[in-house]
């Protein structure tokens, strides 16, 4: 029990931390200061996100794992397959990509190098990978939150 209501913290902490950098941080970066300057500041937050993204996916992966372990092992199941793994899954995928695909090609387009698509392509498809992970971290803070009764 003590395991589910780190898990459950962990990914309410994680969510939030994902709301408040795509809906206040970057917006009020592009509020105050030119355009420029601030998708330069928006680009190193959210690398800096990415990166602490990464530890919290390993950190709820590893939790997970050893949750559904120790319930199969209670349990005579055998499945350690579940469907908060899957969510963690699809956001280490979507962070991974993010940072270390579209990143840098996002860059090369800045820098005016030839890439397969423009920079507003690679940005629309990163904005939108983004929420698609928050969208996904905030599920897996509900059904957490859901399975502790």
């Amino acid at each position: 029990m003590k395991l589910l209501r780190f898990q459950s913290w962990l990914a309410g902490l994680w969510a939030g931390a994902l709301l408040a950098i795509g809906g206040i941080a970057a917006p009020s970066l592009f509020a105050v200061l030119d355009r420029q300057l601030a998708g330069k500041g928006a680009g190193q937050i959210f690398s800096i996100e990415a990166k602490v993204s990464l530890a919290f996916a390993m950190l709820m992966f590893l939790s997970e794992r050893r949750r559904v372990r120790d319930q199969a092992e209670a349990s005579g199941s055998q499945s350690v397959m579940t469907g908060n793994l899957l969510i963690v899954l699809a956001v280490l995928f979507l962070t991974v990509f993010g940072e270390f695909g579209l990143h840098p090609m996002i860059e090369a387009a800045k820098a005016g190098q030839p890439t397969a698509l423009s920079f507003g392509a690679l940005h629309g498809i990163s904005a939108s990978m983004y929420w698609v992970k928050t969208v996904l971290v905030t599920w897996l803070a509900w059904r957490l939150t859901g399975q502790q009764r």
